[in-house]
C-alpha cells in the first residue's frame, strides 16, 4: 500500500471514529429539544398544545410531550423520582396548593426568574419562588336555571341536602369542594372541618359524585343533576359549549384557584423548562387561554375584550370577597383530607 493511501486510510478511520465518539453528543443535543409536560388530560391539555406548544414552541423546534395524569398520582410520581438524577418531567402542572406542597418537600426548582423575560409582566400575588401562576379564577356556584327556580346565592344553599339527587360534585375537586362546604358550614379556609358532616348528610340525600370535570359538565347537559360549585371559567368555557348553566359568587366569598407551573428539581431537560414558562406567559397564549376556558390571564399585558372579561372576571363588590386559600393549612392536612374522602366520603 502507498504512503498516500495508507494516510488516507488513517484519515478516514480517524475521522470514523470522531463521528462515533461525537454521536452522544449529538443525541444529547437533539434530546435537549424536547420538553416533558406532567398535566391534567381532557380539555386543559387539549389547549396547551393548541395555544402554546403549536404556535409558541413548535416553530422554535421545541417537541412537546404532554404526560396526562391526576394531580396526587403525578405528585406521588415527583415525591418516588425525588433520589433520581434525572426525573421523568422538566414542568409540572399543579395548583398554587399543591405547588406549595411540593415545594414544602423539596422537589421543585427555585426558579431564576432572569430567564423568563415575560414574568416582567406577571401580576404580584401570581409570582412564586418555586412556580407560577399561569391562569385563575374562583369558585362559584353553577345551576341549571330551567331546573331551579330560585338562584341559590351561597354555599350554604348549594350544599343542602334538601336538593337531593340535583347537587353533582366532582371527586378530583375534592380539596376545593371541602373549602367550600367549610365555608358553607360556617368554617373557613383555614378550617374545613364544618364542611365534612354537611358533605355526608349531602350524600346520603343523593348527590351524585362524578370522577371529572368533563363528566360534571355532560351531567348538567343532560339535566342528570341542576348545580354544583366550579370554576367560573370552566362555567364560561361550558357556556360556551351550549350547556345551560349560569354562575353565582357565594355570599361567604369567592375562594380563588390559580393554576401554574413547577420545574422539578430532577428535570432532564431545565432549558426547556424554562422555555416553556416563557412561553405560557405570552400575550397571546394568556389571551387565548382567556377565550377558550375562560380563565383570567396573570400577565398585565394581556387584552381581553370588555364583553369577554365581564363574563370571566368579577364585578368590583365580587372582587371584595374573593378569598386566598390557606395553602400550608391544606398541605399539611391533605393526606387527612384525602383519605376521609376516598374511604368516608366516596366510600
Amino acid at each position: 500500500m502507498s504512503t498516500r493511501s495508507l494516510l488516507r486510510r488513517r484519515s478516514l478511520l480517524s475521522g470514523a471514529t470522531a463521528l462515533a465518539v461525537a454521536a452522544p453528543y449529538v443525541v444529547q443535543a437533539q434530546e435537549n429539544k424536547r420538553i416533558v409536560v406532567g398535566t391534567w388530560g381532557g380539555d386543559y391539555s387539549r389547549l396547551l398544545t393548541k395555544n402554546i406548544t403549536t404556535p409558541i414552541l413548535a416553530p422554535k423546534g421545541w417537541d412537546v410531550i404532554n404526560s396526562e395524569a391526576g394531580d396526587p398520582e403525578r405528585r406521588a410520581k415527583m415525591l418516588a423520582e425525588k433520589s433520581l438524577r434525572r426525573g421523568t418531567a422538566d414542568v409540572q402542572g399543579l395548583s398554587a396548593s399543591n405547588m406549595y406542597d411540593v415545594n414544602q418537600q423539596g422537589l421543585v426548582e427555585a426558579l431564576d426568574y432572569s430567564k423568563i423575560p415575560n414574568a416582567k409582566n406577571l401580576i404580584p400575588q401570581m409570582k412564586y419562588p418555586y412556580g407560577i401562576g399561569q391562569i385563575y379564577s374562583g369558585m362559584v356556584i353553577l345551576y341549571n336555571p330551567k331546573l331551579i327556580a330560585t338562584p341559590p346565592t351561597s354555599f350554604a344553599e348549594t350544599f343542602d341536602p334538601k336538593l337531593g339527587s340535583k347537587l353533582g360534585i366532582i371527586d378530583i375537586q375534592y380539596q376545593f369542594t371541602l373549602v367550600a362546604a367549610g365555608m358553607a358550614g360556617g368554617g373557613s379556609p383555614s378550617n374545613i372541618e364544618p364542611g365534612k358532616a354537611l358533605l355526608m348528610a349531602c350524600k346520603k340525600a343523593g348527590a351524585r359524585i362524578y370522577p371529572s370535570n368533563e363528566a360534571f359538565a355532560q351531567a348538567m347537559k343532560t339535566e342528570e343533576i341542576a348545580c354544583g360549585v366550579m370554576w367560573k371559567a370552566r362555567a364560561v368555557q361550558w357556556q360556551n359549549a351550549g350547556i345551560p348553566i349560569q354562575t353565582v359568587a357565594p355570599k361567604e366569598g369567592v375562594p380563588l384557584y390559580i393554576s401554574g407551573f413547577a420545574m422539578p428539581k430532577n428535570a432532564p431537560n431545565k432549558a426547556g423548562a424554562y422555555a416553556y414558562l416563557d412561553a405560557m406567559l405570552a400575550p397571546a397564549a394568556q389571551e387565548a387561554f382567556a377565550i377558550d376556558m375562560g380563565y383570567n390571564p396573570t400577565v398585565t399585558n394581556a387584552t381581553v375584550a370588555p364583553d369577554l372579561q365581564k363574563r370571566i372576571g368579577f364585578t368590583d363588590e365580587e372582587q371584595k370577597r374573593l378569598v386566598d386559600l390557606d395553602y400550608g393549612y391544606l398541605s399539611k392536612n391533605d393526606s387527612a383530607l384525602q383519605e376521609w374522602w376516598n374511604k368516608s366520603f366516596k366510600a
